[in-house]
């Protein structure tokens, strides 16, 4: 009897320091994707971003954002919890810059919509991650396999510039997002559970936004991927 309570008083706990930390998770992905959705469209509103893209210094923040998330995904054990927030705020706002160029692509109803679009797919992704009784581990395998499979297929389709080939990585691209989106939000209910609250300050600082980077980066993604689908010409 005894050890019964014991065990469903812990599980109670796992599962609010679980919905505690997920809420800290999902609080700084809002922030990232609110700072980079205000950042795009001021920009391409004040007429930047036309500039930007006729010149070089446009491939240089593209490849300075990707240097910036991949030096604060491997340093973050080594960073302060107050510089590895900076880094994922200055993130987010250079990913806004570089994706204002939707607004020169895309009609702004159409952005819009696609955005709702992606909302409503993550969340529901989202929400099976989170209930779900059922092991995602070996599914995330798979798609992180696939994911490195798309990363090359776009290289080679940076030559070939074949539209087919596009297509193709797009549809691919949503498949693999969605499911990345509720394999990585069980991972992070996981952590919470494990007990990461009780290791207090940095650590979880810094786990909240390596948490919000991951489910960030699968909301950004998952959008630029069914853009291609739903995106109205401005042309």
């Amino acid at each position: 009897m005894y050890g019964q309570t014991n065990q469903v008083t812990l599980d109670q706990a796992r599962q609010e320091a679980s919905s505690i930390f997920l809420a800290k998770v999902f609080n700084w992905m809002a922030v990232g994707l609110g700072l980079t959705g205000v950042v795009a469209y001021l920009t391409a509103a004040t007429g930047i971003t036309y500039a930007l893209v006729q010149s070089p210094l446009f491939y240089v923040l593209i490849f300075g954002e990707l240097g910036l998330v991949i030096y604060l995904s491997a340093r973050v054990q080594k960073l302060q919890a107050s510089t590895a927030t900076a880094l994922f705020v200055a993130y987010a706002a250079l990913n806004g810059i570089t994706m204002s160029i939707i607004f020169l692509r895309y009609t702004s109803t159409s952005i819009a919509g696609t955005f709702f679009i992606t909302a409503g797919m993550f969340g529901a992704m989202a929400l099976y991650g989170l209930i779900t009784k059922r092991d995602l581990s070996g599914f995330g395998s798979f798609l992180m396999m696939g994911l490195v499979g798309i990363i090359i297929a776009m290289i080679v389709n940076f030559f070939l510039a074949s539209s087919v080939l596009h297509m193709a990585i797009s549809a691919i691209g949503v498949f693999i997002f969605t499911g990345l989106t509720a394999f990585d939000v069980q991972r992070i209910k996981q952590i919470g559970e494990a007990g990461i609250l009780e290791q207090g300050g940095d650590v979880v600082k810094k786990g909240a936004i390596m948490g919000a980077l991951t489910l960030y980066l699968d909301f950004i993604n998952l959008f630029w991927m069914l853009l291609q689908f739903f995106g109205g010409s401005n042309d």
